[in-house]
């Protein structure tokens, strides 16, 4: 994969200078434009193959992105959760797919930091950030969950699950069940590729398509108590922060939302520019002088920056969370739900009405299947179907009149 024509950027993946690991915010989205670039070139063409993308997420572990929220003193880059959903999103504007990869990677990476004891996230994080470990996780909530058997000093898990995403391109998959006869569930980070883990292939839907979010059988897999996340001596200890997995899946998914949607309006501002023709019957010898051009461009950018200044804010205010990780109380973390439910809502219907609005003022030779235009639809409305968004707004209606905070659950 090359990158597209810049002025001022190198051309190919070879050219890039990738040697030394980023120190700032600008260094690691400069590092995320970077590989935005070398997607964007052939993403239509990708998403017409459907091929599993092992080159893609070489290229997420070359650039350094995966060890993004690592420790430094591992190779890491020591960030923040406010510049990962930017990095997410820049990524997400070159190709959908690789963007949701690099969000629930990220997520899953987290996982040790959100349930696991002190000595666990130590391992786990310096591991993970030596070795840049791709996550996958069987996590889906809607199925079944597996089954954990306790075998003594192991636990044994078994069953099944719709949805993996990362699945066969993972080198590690987060596993999260339930023991036999209890209601006590307990993650687990497990080798992927293993004999107990069959990926089902079975990946096949309109959108997002380089996601490998197919089924995933598990038979068998064996884990050490002493790998049964945030458990000592076979007691967790809860807190308010273990259930900070949704407001931070639920920004990641706005992050990728928003970055299709820039992707989708910055290519369709390029064709524009360089290929649409002006109306005969307009009077413009140029598209980009044609009025409702100005305004449809105009609009959609405006809607898209507001909503970008949301998620900045939103993911300002859940930092504030993650500093003080012992200390966020039941409330705090209900109202920062909130939020996350408001800007969900939001960035769905922007990210929808722009991934198909472009097409009015591109012209119908856009509509070519080489050009790929309809992924970026195709993307977006494959994964806003993840949860209702009416269920976020009802969220943000019941706190602005009841005063009502949204439970913790799988979605909320």
């Amino acid at each position: 994969m090359t990158t597209t024509e810049n002025r001022s950027e190198p051309t190919t993946v070879e050219s890039l200078d990738w040697s030394t690991t980023p120190t700032d915010a600008a260094g690691w989205l400069a590092r995320a434009r970077d590989v935005r670039r070398v997607l964007e070139r052939d993403a239509a063409a990708r998403d017409r193959a459907g091929a599993t993308p092992h080159d893609e997420v070489a290229l997420l572990k070359d650039s350094g992105l995966v060890t993004l929220l690592g420790p430094v003193e591992h190779g890491g880059g020591g960030q923040e959760w406010p510049l990962a959903y930017r990095v997410i999103r820049e990524v997400a504007a070159g190709d959908g797919s690789i963007g949701q990869l690099l969000g629930y990677h990220l997520l899953w990476f987290w996982a040790a930091r959100l349930v696991g004891t002190p000595e666990q996230i130590a391992a786990v994080e310096a591991d993970a950030t030596r070795n840049r470990w791709f996550f996958g996780g069987a996590v889906n909530p809607r199925d079944a969950e597996l089954t954990i058997r306790d075998d003594g000093d192991e636990l044994v898990y078994s069953g099944r699950k719709s949805f993996s995403t990362g699945s066969r391109v993972s080198d590690v998959t987060v596993l999260e069940g339930v023991i036999e006869r209890t209601d006590t569930h307990v993650f687990a980070i497990v080798p992927s590729h293993q004999e107990g883990i069959v990926f089902g292939d079975d990946w096949d839907n309109i959108g997002q398509r380089l996601t490998e979010s197919g089924s995933v059988t598990i038979t068998d897999v064996r884990v050490p108590w002493a790998a049964a996340a945030g458990f000592t001596d076979r007691v967790f200890t809860p807190r308010v922060y273990n259930t900070l997995n949704v407001p931070i899946i639920q920004l990641v998914f706005v992050a990728f939302y928003l970055g299709i949607a820039r992707g989708a309006l910055e290519t369709a501002a390029r064709f524009t520019r360089e290929r649409t023709r002006p109306w005969l019957h307009g009077g413009h010898e140029r598209a980009v002088d044609e009025p409702y051009q100005l305004d449809l461009h105009g609009d959609l950018h405006a809607k898209l920056w507001a909503v970008e200044a949301l998620a900045d804010a939103v993911a300002q205010e859940q930092q504030v969370i993650h500093r003080d990780a012992d200390g966020v109380t039941a409330e705090q973390r209900g109202e920062h739900e909130v939020r996350v439910a408001a800007v969900k809502a939001r960035a769905t219907d922007v990210a929808l009405e722009i991934t198909s609005g472009i097409f009015e003022g591109l012209g119908a030779r856009a509509t070519t299947t080489e050009l790929g235009f309809d992924r970026f639809w195709r993307n977006v409305r494959t994964h806003t179907l993840h949860d209702p968004v009416a269920y976020k707004r009802r969220e943000v209606g019941a706190w602005v009149l009841r005063d009502e905070l949204p439970e913790p659950t799988w979605y909320s």
